[in-house]
């Protein structure tokens, strides 16, 4: 019987989680930018985050209603430069479904 980490347990259930921890960047692409119009914005978060403190932090932060988090694991990769053997990072997305009417603004002044 394997015993969680204390610690990661409070990291996932604390509810005054700081939510600049949560958020590191909004992920801006094309495709990104056309999930836009249908109100799905998608950020690179935390790899310990869960989909509450995500919600949490986005409402925090822009101050709209989230519907729905999806969450995608990007895993590492493997990359080789000449004879050198090295991996790229993984990391997490986070695709979150705002209501109807609720709107980021991610460029200002444009």
């Amino acid at each position: 019987r394997e015993e969680k980490n204390p610690s990661d347990a409070n990291i996932k259930e604390n509810a005054d989680i700081n939510s600049y921890n949560v958020l590191i960047e909004p992920w801006v692409t094309e495709k990104a930018h056309e999930k836009m119009s249908m109100n799905k914005y998608i950020f690179r978060v935390s790899d310990n985050s869960v989909k509450n403190n995500i919600k949490k932090a986005i409402e925090k932060l822009y101050n709209v209603s989230v519907i729905k988090v999806n969450i995608v694991n990007i895993p590492k990769k493997k990359r080789v430069s000449g004879r050198h053997i090295g991996w790229k990072a993984g990391y997490k997305k986070a695709i979150v479904t705002l209501k109807e009417g609720n709107k980021i603004e991610l460029f200002k002044g444009v």
